[in-house]
């Protein structure tokens, strides 16, 4: 029996591998653009940066160390120069696919780093594999500009998984909708009407404005944005705007809120300011042809009708007054049930005409009768 030689011995010590199998090796040395590591065979093998990681910016040198112990995955055992070609991204792919498939069955939420931020949507990488997040799916509110999601960590879950055609989608809309949903019913069991709450102006409308009271949107209607009138919700708030409401009603998960608190309501000392016979400045807030209506202060709106303008007769109110117009008028009627108050500048010029009369020692003249009079 023969012996065998120091070399042969040594090649017998020494391992066999095979394309695509999977090795542990120890790296012995790090450059710029390859890592060289010992795998237990003959030659060293070789991984290089493109077959390390798809990110530019990592920097062999600082990602790992002589010493560290990793696996990677043989490319090809003798790449004619007697070297092995290694990869490890690509061993990090297949278990990411694993890793991904396994998120998509069980709705696992992941969390990932925004590396990309794209025209139509996000890019985030798990594992080496490159998940797409498109616009519609980032949010659960409409977003034009994706760029503050730059660099973010982020949560998802993977809707859509092929690895055939490389197509994994994430989605990170359903978890903002159902944190959302379960903020909303937690909210709708501790509130009531009433109860007076701190919010956020989130939409401005045409007919109101939506704001967030801490777990769901309340209405704020623009008839109850002021005791007065409101033309344009738009004038009177802006979307981040900090407000104190109060919940006015509660229907299933619509939230009505109002502005209108009861201790500022102008109506409840109207009765004194505006009692029959009261004389009242007030400024014409805008006008139809049957007479203007007369702002005396913020919600107290009295009607001017065209036949109590003047002691002559006016087709209609725009021939002689404008919007914006102060006048002083006579206060002919109120009713406090229906907010109504009636106004009349033809009472004061006969109250006026009648009080001259009276300096000049002429007979009295019953007010109201002068006013039926002309009004005949």
């Amino acid at each position: 029996m023969s012996e065998l030689t120091f070399e042969q011995m040594l090649e017998e010590s020494l391992k066999t591998i095979h394309t695509g199998e999977v090795v542990e090796g120890t790296v012995i040395d790090v450059k710029p653009e390859e890592i060289i590591l010992n795998i237990g065979y003959k030659s060293d093998g070789i991984l290089t940066r493109n077959e390390y990681t798809n990110d530019s910016a990592v920097k062999l040198t600082e990602a790992v160390k002589p010493g560290d112990t990793m696996e990677v995955k043989v490319l090809k055992v003798n790449d004619g120069e007697g070297q092995v070609l290694l990869t490890y991204k690509r061993l990090a792919v297949d278990r990411g696919n694993k890793r991904i498939e396994e998120a998509f069955n069980s709705k696992e939420v992941l969390t990932a780093k925004v590396t990309q931020v794209l025209d139509g949507g996000l890019g985030v990488v798990i594992d080496e594999i490159r998940v797409f997040i498109p616009a519609s799916l980032v949010s659960d509110t409409y977003e034009k500009d994706l760029s503050k999601y730059a660099g973010q960590e982020i949560q998802f879950v993977i809707s859509e998984y092929n690895p055939k055609r490389r197509r994994y989608i994430g989605d990170r809309r359903q978890l903002l909708v159902a944190e959302k949903a379960e903020k909303q019913r937690q909210l709708l069991e501790s509130i009531q009407a009433g109860d007076v709450m701190e919010g956020v102006v989130k939409n401005v409308t045409d007919f109101g404005a939506f704001i967030d009271i801490g777990g769901a949107d309340g209405l704020l209607h623009i008839s109850e944005m002021s005791w007065g009138r409101v033309e344009n919700p738009r004038k009177v708030f802006k979307v981040g705007d900090q407000v104190k409401t109060f919940i006015k009603e509660i229907s299933g998960t619509k939230i009505a809120l109002s502005l209108k608190f009861e201790d500022a309501n102008p109506w409840k000392d109207a009765a004194d300011k505006y009692a029959v016979g009261n004389e009242v400045t007030g400024r014409v807030a805008r006008m139809t042809d049957f007479g203007a209506f007369v702002e005396l202060e913020p919600g107290v709106d009295a009607l001017l009708h065209v036949s109590q303008i003047s002691r002559e007769h006016i087709e209609k109110p725009a021939d002689v007054l404008s919007v914006g117009q102060e006048i002083t008028a006579k206060v002919v009627d109120f009713n406090e049930a229906d907010k109504k108050i009636s106004l009349s500048i033809k009472a004061l010029l006969i109250a006026e005409a009648a009080g001259a009369a009276e300096d000049a020692d002429v007979v009295s003249v019953d007010i109201d009768a002068a006013i039926a009079q002309e009004e005949e």
